[in-house]
């Protein structure tokens, strides 16, 4: 039986998510699920305020960020926990900001195929500059 059509295989792969840290992103953790109402033009937003990767130019300093992804759902939806746990496992990945904004918005719209999203990275303070980076998929 599904719910909001979920089924019990997706829920089952959902509930097996284990994350393994890494030197590179895993989108494979992403899982995309039936949006429940793809006949209305609506945005949803999420935010990951304590996102963190690692400095390529010295790798053991950790950047920070606020990611926010916003997006117009077509027929499928990302869900939160794969995103929660795709989003983490940065945190071991040497990257420069822009490579961490672009390759976020490339995975979530392979995965989901949105009609627009926007992936916004606000990092942290680093040498007295902090960054701002934008990328957008219409």
């Amino acid at each position: 039986m599904s719910f909001n059509g979920v089924n019990e295989k997706v829920k089952k792969k959902v509930k097996g998510l284990a994350l393994e840290y890494k030197d590179k992103p895993q989108p494979e953790l992403l899982i995309p699920i039936p949006n429940p109402h793809p006949d209305i033009n609506y945005k949803i937003t999420t935010i990951s305020p304590e996102f963190t990767s690692l400095c390529p130019l010295a790798p053991s300093q950790p950047d920070y960020a606020i990611i926010t992804i916003e997006y117009y759902p077509k027929e499928l939806i990302i869900e939160l926990k794969s995103l929660k746990f795709y989003l983490v496992s940065y945190r071991a990945v040497e990257i420069f900001h822009e490579s961490v904004v672009g390759n976020i918005l490339k995975d979530l719209v392979e995965v989901c195929k949105p009609r627009r999203m926007k992936v916004k990275g606000d990092f942290s303070v680093r040498g007295g500059i902090t960054t701002t980076i934008e990328a957008e998929y219409n």
